[in-house]
């Protein structure tokens, strides 16, 4: 049997709901009920005030690289994680609270960065991506047009 994302995928939604039940039992059981909903409202509501401040900060920073004419890749995966925290933050659980969490601390970022950042390759290109805006030089004399810019004699 091969492991393949949809697999993978399968199994995290599997998964992540049975490890909140079970985050909610053991916490419900340990604190009782009111505390335990009570910890849900006040992780939503710290999550969306640390994403706004964290967010606030990203958004400088890119806007900072970009002015200095760098490409901003460290600051657009932090905002990502940042984003990907927060909505763990803003959905109800404690298991998906705590990995929200763990992505807002700086060092956990920095990590899983650089685990990626291993894997993946930016490359920086100034060709626009199949948009046409006039006529374009291809090769020797050869012009290419677009659908908009040709018409029958």
């Amino acid at each position: 049997m091969t492991i393949t994302p949809g697999r993978i995928l399968f199994a995290v939604f599997l998964l992540v709901p049975l490890v909140e039940i079970a985050f909610f039992v053991l916490i419900g059981n340990a604190i009782g009920l009111w505390p335990t909903l009570a910890g849900v409202l006040l992780t939503a509501v710290l999550g969306s005030l640390i994403l706004r401040w964290q967010g606030l900060q990203l958004i400088n920073e890119i806007r900072t690289s970009m002015g200095a004419g760098q490409l901003p890749a460290r600051a657009l995966a932090d905002a990502m994680m940042v984003a990907m925290a927060g909505i763990l933050l803003l959905t109800p659980g404690y298991f998906s609270d705590l990995i929200g969490i763990l992505l807002l601390i700086p060092p956990v970022r920095t990590l899983i960065y650089r685990l990626l950042a291993s894997r993946v390759q930016v490359v920086a290109t100034t060709a626009s991506a199949g948009y046409s805006f006039g006529p374009r030089r291809v090769e020797d004399d050869t012009i290419e047009l677009g659908d908009d810019e040709y018409r029958p004699r």
